[in-house]
C-alpha cells in the first residue's frame, strides 16, 4: 500500500494510512514516516494490533530506546504489588496494577502519575530530552482520556516580536519536582529529591532536521536562570497559556488499538480526565533525543 497522511490540523498532526506497524517497514516506509513527523510532529496509526515485541521493534526502526529509569527504582513509583512486567523497555504509562485492578485514587503512584494531566514534554528533566514517544492503546476507558498535543513550532512562530527576542537566549531548569509540585504532590524522599535534581534546557530550540524553532516548555519547567522565582514562574506560565491555545492543539480521541507518535522537541501533550475504575491500558516506548539543548556545568 501506499503511505498516505492526512493532516488532522493545518501543518499539525496527521492520520497515517499504508502502513502495518506489526511487520518490519521497508526504506521507503520508513523515510515516510520521518518525513511525516518533521512535518506534523504528531502521527496517529489505527488498527494496529501490537504486541510489547512489535511495538519494541517497530520503535527500534527509529531510533535508540532512551536509558529506562525515571530517577526511581520503578516508573512512577510504584511498588512492587503495582508493577507489571511488560515487554523489555516498555513504559508502564496504564492506571494498571500487577493483580490488573486500577490503581488505588489514594496510591503515590496515582497521585505522581495526576501531573501527566499537566503540558509537558516527556523527559524534559533530563539532561537529554527525549526524541519520540509511541504510545499504544491496549485498553480504553469508556470516558474521557483523550490525549491533547499543542504545536510549540507554531506557538514559536506566533510570538510577537519582541516576546520572541525576550526569551531566545533564556535558560529553564526542569524537574519532576517541579511538575508534581504543581498539583500538590511533595510526598518525596531524599532519595528521590536527589535523583530528580533539576537539569538545564534552553527555552527556545531549533529541530535537527527541518531547522524550524520552537518553544522548549513543560510542567517540568520551574525556574528560569537570571529571574526571580515569582518572575520566571509568571513568564512560563504566560508562555504556556499562549502556546496551549486551540489554534495550535489537536486533541486525540483514543480507539482501541491506536498507535500514536510524537516529538517532544517540538510539542507539548498531556492527558485527560477518565473514570479512575476503568482500565486505561497504554504502553510506552520513547526514543533518546540527539543531544542536550545546551551545557550542564553552569
Amino acid at each position: 500500500m501506499t503511505v498516505a497522511i492526512q493532516p488532522q490540523r493545518p501543518g499539525f498532526a496527521g492520520l497515517v494510512t499504508g502502513i502495518d506497524c506489526t511487520a518490519p517497514l521497508s526504506p521507503a516506509e520508513i523515510a515516510a514516516i520521518e518525513r511525516g513527523m518533521d512535518d506534523f510532529a504528531v502521527l496517529v496509526f489505527r488498527d494496529q494490533r501490537l504486541t510489547d515485541e512489535q511495538q519494541m521493534a517497530f520503535t527500534l526502526q527509529f531510533g535508540d530506546i532512551e536509558r529506562t529509569g525515571y530517577g526511581t527504582e520503578r516508573i512512577h513509583l510504584r511498588t512492587a504489588e503495582e508493577a507489571r512486567k511488560l515487554g523489555s523497555g516498555i513504559g508502564d504509562f496504564s492506571n494498571v496494577r500487577a493483580d490488573g485492578t486500577p490503581l488505588a485514587p489514594d496510591s503515590r503512584a496515582y497521585m505522581f502519575k495526576l501531573a501527566d494531566r499537566l503540558w509537558h514534554s516527556d523527559s524534559s528533566f533530563k539532561a537529554t530530552p527525549a526524541k519520540y514517544s509511541l504510545l499504544s492503546g491496549r485498553a480504553i476507558p469508556s470516558w474521557g482520556g483523550a490525549t491533547e498535543f499543542a504545536d510549540m513550532r507554531a506557538a514559536y512562530d506566533a510570538l510577537d516580536e519582541r516576546t520572541r527576542a525576550e526569551v531566545e537566549d533564556l535558560v529553564c531548569r526542569h524537574s519532576q519536582m517541579y511538575s508534581r509540585e504543581k498539583v500538590g504532590f511533595t510526598a518525596l524522599t531524599d532519595a528521590e529529591q536527589q535523583a530528580f535534581a533539576p537539569v538545564r534546557q534552553r527555552l527556545v530550540r531549533r529541530h535537527p532536521t527541518s531547522g524550524r524553532k520552537s518553544l522548549f516548555l513543560s510542567a517540568h519547567a520551574g525556574t528560569i536562570e537570571g529571574m526571580s522565582l515569582p518572575e520566571g514562574r509568571m513568564l512560563l506560565h504566560d508562555l504556556t497559556e499562549f502556546a496551549t491555545r486551540e489554534r495550535f492543539v489537536y486533541a486525540h480521541a483514543w480507539r482501541l488499538h491506536d498507535l500514536v507518535v510524537w516529538d517532544n522537541r517540538t510539542t507539548l501533550h498531556r492527558g485527560r480526565r477518565f473514570d479512575p475504575t476503568e482500565a486505561r491500558d497504554v504502553r510506552q516506548t520513547r526514543l533518546a533525543g540527539d543531544g542536550p539543548t545546551i551545557e550542564q556545568g553552569a
